[in-house]
């Protein structure tokens, strides 16, 4: 049995942070060869392990061990996106010897747990929980294959398999005396704790809650009568469930349910937190939402090379070392597009996760103006887009495939596939503008942003998010005016996409290639603010002194 069957971290817990934390999440990015990630919810949570095993905290991570991941985005024979499911398998993690049972359907369920030993990738402890193993049923094995299964009754599943699964391991560890949802999938560890200890101020004592979404897709919610079959409530009658949840319609919101149930919660950045206390607000018996900024590790996110050069002052390095950065990009824009990128040339990338609301498409809102904008000879402009829609989101993959066909006609405009950590890195290196273009407020936080500012790509970007605690227009970011959010999205859309083609003519691209010293200073004090607050050991210092104590 390995070392990792007791709650173990291989230093000396620094007293600050010895509350022992175990944090659920349903994604974790923590390197390329992991694919357990689908996106930012991940890259988040992948930098707070990250960080709080660089500060020595008494943290452990508890997520899920997707056997197809999310999905492999490849390419269809007309280079349209193709959604493919592939086995992984990984060397790295280590058996624990822990099993718990959970039951699922009314039938009971084993849940393996594996290790992520600390020094493999710089994490905390993390351990992974899969049902893929020859105890269970071959329907069983399936719940823990793919990241946010398009099938309603697996969703279910794998919360639980999350949740009670989670937490029995964590109980065979030891006990934890906090336990953190990273969002609501995690939801059944309450049900659990409420069945061991009988009254909700026991089960607040112990429970903390990050919501990240305005979105109600991200708000998860599902009928109490499919719930109670799944057998979501545990060992808790549906009655009590509705109790202590509050809830008496027939849907139980998850997000609501944790709200109910956690001593406090946060929202991901101040404005989110805003926009969290105004959407619960009037629903009785909720917890405090507090707001707690997300960050992203600088240690992983940062190329040591520019940070040097930035430490240094020299002006003349970053400039060479950005257009240096530009190359292992280019590289992949070549392999798959066969252009071939300058890296002489402002590139403009816009790189995330494909959502409706994050409008990929808002560039193209006039198509003959956006290909007189990168038909220009004098001051020559490259475009990027890269990310992945849900497979099931046929709204966003036909806009990725738009893109796509669009790219065709022109040798400077490309659209990549495989948007993971690594080829994220790539794009935060190389770029020289991050494009973000949310309709307001509807961005939670927006995480990518920052790690494009620590490697010098400036932000061009809707006020959203955690940009207002850090842009300022011309000084470190290049900003959209506010937009009056009540306005039609139609109208929104047309405002939006005017004030950008302003900016990006009158200012962003004149600026670039007529005064480099302008645009090195907002690339530096981009820099400097980024890592000032935005680095996820502050983050991971404040949920200890904010949440957890």
């Amino acid at each position: 049995m390995s070392e990792y069957a007791k709650w173990y971290h291989p230093y000396h817990i620094n007293e600050q942070y010895s509350e022992r934390v175990a944090y659920f999440s349903m994604e974790f990015g923590i390197h390329q060869a992991l694919k357990t990630y689908s996106g930012g919810l991940g890259y988040l949570a992948g930098s707070h392990m990250r960080s709080a095993y660089e500060l020595r905290q008494n943290l452990i991570g508890v997520g899920i061990l997707w056997k197809f991941g999310y999905y492999d985005q490849v390419r269809n024979d007309d280079q349209t996106m193709r959604v493919q499911f592939q086995k992984k398998f990984y060397t790295f993690l280590e058996d624990t010897g822990i099993k718990v049972q959970v039951t699922i359907h009314g039938n009971q369920v084993w849940v393996k747990a594996l290790v992520l030993k600390p020094e493999t990738f710089g994490t905390v402890p993390m351990y992974f929980l899969t049902t893929d193993i020859p105890e269970n049923d071959y329907l069983s094995r399936t719940i823990t294959h793919r990241l946010y299964d398009s099938e309603l009754p697996t969703r279910i599943a794998q919360s639980i398999v999350l949740g009670i699964g989670g937490v029995k391991v964590v109980e065979a560890l030891g006990g934890a005396a906090i336990y953190h949802l990273n969002e609501a999938h995690a939801l059944p560890l309450a049900f659990h704790l409420y069945d061991r200890y009988r009254e909700i101020p026991e089960v607040k004592k112990r429970l903390v809650f990050t919501t990240h979404t305005p979105e109600k897709a991200g708000n998860e919610e599902h009928g109490v009568d499919l719930l109670e079959k799944m057998s979501f409530f545990g060992s808790l009658s549906t009655d009590d469930a509705r109790r202590i949840t509050g809830t008496d319609g027939p849907i139980l919101n998850y997000t609501l349910a944790a709200l109910r149930l956690a001593k406090i919660a946060n929202g991901v950045s101040q404005l989110h937190g805003e926009v969290s206390r105004d959407m619960w607000n009037g629903f009785e018996g909720i917890c405090k939402i507090k707001a707690i900024t997300n960050a992203q590790n600088i240690t992983y996110w940062q190329n040591p090379y520019l940070k040097k050069a930035l430490d240094n002052n020299d002006d003349h390095l970053l400039l060479q070392l950005k257009e240096e950065m530009k190359r292992p990009l280019f590289e992949v824009v070549a392999d798959q597009t066969g252009k071939l990128f300058r890296t002489d040339v402002l590139t403009i990338v816009w790189a995330r996760r494909f959502a409706g609301y994050k409008r990929a498409d808002l560039l193209l809102h006039d198509l003959h103006r956006f290909f007189d904008l990168i038909n220009q000879k004098d001051f020559p402009v490259q475009v990027i887009w890269a990310g992945k829609p849900y497979p099931q989101d046929q709204y966003a993959v036909d806009i990725f495939n738009k893109l796509v066909r669009l790219s065709y006609q022109k040798d400077n405009f490309a659209v990549l596939t495989g948007y993971e950590l690594e080829l994220s890195a790539k794009l935060k290196q190389g770029s020289d503008v991050w494009l973000n273009t949310p309709r307001r407020p509807r961005e939670a936080s927006g995480t990518s942003g920052m790690t494009a500012a620590l490697n010098g790509s400036i932000n061009f970007t809707v006020q959203d998010g955690w940009i207002p605690e850090f842009g300022r227009h011309g000084e470190n970011s290049f900003l959209f005016p506010i937009v009056d959010t009540t306005l039609p999205d139609y109208v929104q859309d047309e405002v939006d996409y005017s004030n950008m083609m302003e900016i990006l003519e009158q200012e962003i691209i004149p600026m670039y290639y007529q005064d480099k010293r302008k645009w090195v200073q907002i690339m530096k004090q981009s820099m400097h603010d980024v890592a000032a607050y935005f680095g996820a050991e502050r983050m991971a210092d404040e949920y200890y002194k904010l949440l957890y104590k």
